[in-house]
């Protein structure tokens, strides 16, 4: 199974959004500290509702810690930003993979994309808007890896 995997989020209602994703298609969840909310924040628990008690979720003090943590699952660390050089839909997913994505206002810093091994984009227009929402882009990145290996297996 694919994880989630979000680095700083900053807004509770994505991180919120995300979990009931993640709760809805039993793939673990992990939040990556420092975080801009409380995981008591009421808009966090709103919006993810009554559904945090099946969200398999893992906190990680720092990116470093997380890096340890990934490396010693296994896995490929994939990226997802604007700045991707490959469309999410042109990777093969695999289900050890890890969906990383960075914090809403900025995305991946230089240091996590330096970690990944691949870095997608979801293509969209830019003409008029600079990214997608978190809580979106994680879903779509995730329906996409989990229809990939649903149909490979």
């Amino acid at each position: 199974m694919p994880k989630i995997v979000l680095v700083n989020p900053e807004i509770p209602p994505n991180t919120g959004n995300i979990a009931r994703t993640c709760a809805a298609t039993d793939t673990p969840l992990h939040l990556v500290m420092p975080i801009g909310f409380e995981l008591s924040d009421k808009y966090l628990k709103r919006a993810g509702l009554d559904y945090w008690p099946y969200v398999d979720l893992h906190l990680h003090e720092s990116i470093v810690d997380f890096w340890h943590h990934a490396q010693s699952e296994g896995g490929r660390l994939i990226g997802f930003s604007a700045r991707g050089t490959d469309r999410y839909t042109d990777l093969t997913y695999r289900p050890n993979d890890w969906l990383i994505f960075g914090k809403e206002s900025q995305g991946l810093s230089a240091d996590a994309i330096a970690q990944c091994h691949q870095l997608v984009t979801i293509p969209m227009n830019t003409t008029y808007v600079r990214s997608l929402n978190l809580s979106v882009s994680a879903a779509v990145g995730l329906f996409e890896a989990l229809r990939q290996i649903n149909l490979s297996s």
